[in-house]
């Protein structure tokens, strides 16, 4: 198991939007960084994508490969070893719990929604649809909040079913604990309402400056461990890296960022 109680700072970062947004220049520029830092800097994915996406997203490119994932809103969460995704058991042991065997269920219950269609990928704790705006039934929230489970919207467009109780923010909190990780060393970063619950957890937090207005809108206003940052992508989350001091290298990162 990757320790990453030695480390410096650890950045807990959304991929689209977010890792992988901003300008060419500033997305090498950061990853660039944290590869000549590696021995000071950890890296967490926590996003909605699943364990084979993320596999092949950092295979073959430029894209620093995570000492750890949270991913499916939440509902996986793994060490990466040798460039694979392994769920920690212990970890997953209560969303499994809560969850059951939920996902034919759901999707019965959800069949021919207005506004939604359910993706082909068989997540293992969530189901997750596209969502058209124009024609969505608000109702399916509501449905889905009195079968027990969590509704959540994300980037007007996409509608994700999870276990009650369960999403971003608690899961990298847990894990962060598991790890032995002290929480000021620790950013999280988003820019979509599925991403709020990350950034309200108590940790260090950046909205990055593409941020969706339903997020903005829905952050406190009196936060100070949430930066939100003017740049986008992975220029805002250097602006919060230097903003909150959390790696002593910070002022020194090309200014592409």
């Amino acid at each position: 198991m990757t320790d990453l109680t030695t480390r410096e700072f650890v950045l807990a970062t959304d991929l689209d939007g977010t890792f992988l947004g901003g300008t060419e220049e500033a997305r090498a520029a950061l990853y660039e960084w944290i590869d000549a830092n590696r021995d000071s800097v950890g890296l967490v994915f926590v996003t909605g994508r699943d364990p084979e996406f993320i596999v092949d997203l950092t295979r073959g490119t430029p894209i620093p490969t995570p000492d750890y994932v949270v991913g499916d809103v939440g509902t996986t969460i793994a060490r990466v070893v040798d460039g694979q995704v392994e769920p920690i058991a212990e970890l997953e042991e209560e969303i499994a719990r809560t969850w059951g065997d939920a996902g034919p269920r759901v999707r019965q219950a959800l069949d021919g929604h207005p506004g939604l269609t359910v993706q082909d990928t068989e997540f293992r704790y969530r189901v997750s649809f596209d969502m058209d705006p124009e024609t969505y039934d608000d109702s399916a929230a509501l449905k889905v909040s009195e079968m027990g489970f969590d509704p959540l919207i994300s980037a007007n467009r996409y509608f994700d079913v999870l276990p009650r109780g369960i999403s971003k923010g608690p899961s990298i909190r847990r894990l962060v604990s598991y790890l032995g990780v002290e929480e000021r060393r620790v950013l999280c970063a988003g820019d979509t309402l599925n991403d709020l619950s990350m950034l309200i957890c108590g940790l260090p937090a950046v909205a990055v400056g593409n941020s969706e207005a339903p997020l903005l809108e829905a952050l406190p206003e009196d936060a100070p461990h949430i930066w939100r940052a003017k740049a986008d992508g992975c220029a805002g989350i250097w602006e919060a890296i230097a903003a909150f001091g959390l790696h002593s290298q910070a002022r020194e990162t090309p200014n592409a960022v």
